[in-house]
């Protein structure tokens, strides 16, 4: 597999962060201090200008880059890169006075007043001009400079407007959406229920707190009108550096798997993608393994919106976070394994928020390399330089990617959906955490898993999960089948195919728009259970699974039942079934039950599939890379205690020795990474096979 480097010139990943020198132009001791301890940490790339707008522009039309030059030139001959973002996720106050629809109205249609940041109303045609002229002047000022790797779109996108001009694109955006029928959207929204149709687009509004809310096909329009909007407002600054710098490559920083903007709408839109991690280290609610778990699921999310490539962290703490309930300190060693995971998952780079503490603002306690004691004597600051000579060591595995061949199938507005929709339990429904905690039960076993869109071309992956997916997006049922036909296996959960892309149920049973003969089955009723509520599901080998949450009451057409209920008034009634359909197989799970009593089938599926599943000791995570040199095979120990792995022969890259084919010991919170080289010749290595999609497998 040939590598997809993502900076020649760097030589290896992207080990920084971000760096706010405007905050220190009054210090230049500070400044030239910052330029010695990078070298001394390893630091090889910067991120500059991300709340910078007013030092750019004072005040409206006076513009002043020199310190920002100066800074870049000083970096460059030092070796250190430049990810330059532009300004407009911080407003000046100037711009606000000027151009109120520049700031936001909130649900109640009130104009917010200026502060924060990303306060912005995506439709001011003011803010969006003034953002051009910046970008425009940045791009001219510093688009050939060599130190330039990437621009930075603004920072951590999202956020609703509710002013006028937002309301009246929402219409407009209806419009072009129902083609400009009204009676399409009355018929789409279902909008004679309650005797609330709309007799012109015009008499449509925003969900305002006291307004229209009882419209689910509106509700989950309003939030793609949303992300439309805010992508749109990307494209305007991606364009100025488009025509003005089409070879520097444009990304924006996401964040996990919020639920503010669909990211894969963005993602298209973007040369690379990244994000900002910030796991809760070291609660008292689950073990480091499992928080951390979590955050190799939302590298996932992440990687998976362009898995041809690597994708960026650009955001870390290298000691605490601001601003949770708890924020507490990573204990020694921590940091490199978590930045170690990132890599492993696929990133490129890691980098930092920030480099310097800043003296005051609402982020002054912020984790940052160099403390306000502002000396390299300290323990964050020798464990970042340890991760620097980790990446060193690592350098040659940049631009080689994981690839994984089963798939969890995830979609924002089916989220939205499940949000907005009035069934079930309103507290219980928790489609993420769903899709994360049957994702870890794969993760557990060292099986790589993408987390792709219903609409995603499935054909190089084996398996495919698809947790409650309650709403069919066009096309989505064409695609699972076509998926199972020709060889895939397919799980679907409880709530799948209720409703269609505007919220209508489908008649004639559920799963609806044909899966029904897909799976074999149809869902007459879901029953949903009280906390105290308990049911099993049991299987001919006497195996038992418990019931939570929900159970579907099923009738069984042409699929076979694999495990029935034992108890209440569907007792014996199918609950888990398997319909043959193709070359391939649809399971269908009616309830919901803990994801590791699900591991047998989930191990079936595997094996059918020539898929292996790792037996990895407790709180070890597995991750693999690859390249055209081979295979970087990456262990991560999460716990306190040693932990013994079988890594198969190859050379360990972080002590340099050759591992065998025998156990080798990882430390407490210690790594490995074995390289498994690829004979010289292009010949395959024989310890990994090929299979049919082109995918390397043990």
């Amino acid at each position: 597999m040939e590598k997809n480097v993502l900076f020649p010139q760097v030589g290896g990943f992207l080990h920084g962060g971000d760096y706010n020198p405007d905050q220190w132009l009054d210090r230049p001791d500070i400044l030239e201090e910052d330029l010695r301890l990078m070298k001394k940490a390893g630091v090889n790339c910067v991120t500059l200008g991300v709340f910078s707008w007013v030092m750019y522009e004072p005040e409206e039309g006076r513009f002043n880059f020199d310190w920002l030059a100066g800074i870049m030139d000083r970096l460059y001959a030092e070796g250190i890169y430049t990810i330059l973002a532009t300004p407009s996720a911080a407003h000046p106050a100037w711009l606000d006075a000027a151009y109120p629809s520049a700031v936001r109205a909130g649900r109640d249609g009130r104009r917010c007043r200026h502060g924060g940041r990303v306060n912005t109303c995506w439709s001011s045609p003011e803010f969006r001009e003034k953002v051009k002229i910046v970008d425009r002047k940045l791009a001219e000022r510093f688009g050939s400079h060599p130190g330039l790797l990437l621009w930075h779109i603004a920072n951590e996108l999202g956020g609703e407007c509710f002013c006028p001009l937002c309301a009246r694109r929402f219409r407009e955006y209806l419009a072009r959406r129902f083609e400009g029928d009204i009676g399409k959207l009355n018929r789409a929204w279902w909008t004679t229920f309650w005797g609330h149709c709309y007799s012109d687009f015009s008499q449509v509004e925003p969900p305002y707190s006291d307004g229209e809310s009882s419209i689910p096909g509106l509700l989950v329009e309003w939030k793609r009108f949303t992300t439309w909007n805010i992508v749109d407002f990307v494209k305007t600054e991606i364009a100025v550096f488009k025509e003005r710098t089409p070879q520097i490559p444009v990304t924006m920083n996401f964040m996990s798997f919020s639920e503010k903007l669909d990211y894969r709408a963005a993602a298209k839109e973007l040369s690379l993608v990244s994000w900002d991690s910030y796991p809760a280290f070291h609660n008292d609610r689950e073990t480091l393994y499992d928080t951390m778990a979590e955050t190799a699921f939302y590298h996932a999310v992440i990687r998976s919106l362009k898995p041809e490539k690597p994708y960026l962290l650009m955001e870390c703490t290298p000691s605490v976070v601001h601003g949770m309930s708890y924020n507490k300190q990573k204990r020694p060693g921590v940091h490199r394994l978590a930045c170690l995971q990132a890599v492993a998952c696929g990133s490129d780079s890691v980098l930092y928020f920030q480099w310097r503490k800043n003296r005051g603002g609402c982020e002054q306690h912020h984790g940052a390399v160099v403390d306000h004691l502002g000396t390299a004597d300290t323990r964050i600051f020798r464990e970042v330089s340890q991760v620097g000579e980790t990446l060193s060591r690592l350098s040659r595995a940049a631009g080689t990617v994981t690839c994984a061949r089963t798939a969890m199938l995830v979609d924002w507005d089916n989220r939205w959906a499940l949000n907005e929709g009035h069934l079930a339990g309103k507290e219980t429904k928790e489609y993420v955490r769903t899709c994360m905690t049957i994702w870890k039960e794969f993760f557990r076993h060292g099986v790589e898993m993408n987390v792709v869109s219903s609409e995603a071309d499935l054909s190089g992956y084996r398996i495919a999960v698809a947790p409650m997916m309650y709403m069919l997006r066009p096309g989505t049922a064409a695609n699972l089948k076509r998926f199972v036909e020709n060889g895939g296996q397919l799980l679907a959960t409880y709530m799948t195919g209720y409703v269609d892309e505007h919220q209508l149920c489908y008649l004639g049973g559920f799963p609806g728009d044909g899966l029904s003969q897909l799976f074999g089955v149809i869902s007459e009723e879901l029953d949903t259970l009280y906390p105290s509520d308990r049911n099993r599901i049991r299987f001919e080998d006497g195996t038992e699974w418990e019931v939570f949450d929900y159970a579907e009451v099923l009738r069984v057409g042409t699929a076979e039942v694999q495990g029935v209920y034992a108890e209440d008034y569907y007792k014996g009634g199918a609950a888990v079934t398997c319909n043959p359909f193709g070359k391939g197989k649809a399971w269908y799970a009616a309830a919901r039950v803990a994801p590791e009593e699900m591991w047998t089938l989930f191990e079936k599926m595997l094996g059918e599939c020539g898929i292996p599943a790792r037996r990895l000791p407790q709180g070890v995570e597995y991750h693999q890379r690859l390249g055209e040199e081979g295979t970087y095979d990456f262990y991560l120990n999460w716990t306190t205690e040693p932990r013994a792995v079988e890594t198969g022969p190859g050379r360990e890259l972080l002590t340099g020795r050759s591992a065998g084919e025998g156990a080798w010991e990882l430390e407490p919170y210690g790594a490995a990474v074995v390289l498994r080289e690829t004979p010289r010749g292009g010949a395959p290595d024989p310890r990994i096979a090929t299979d049919a999609n082109g995918w390397k497998q043990e």
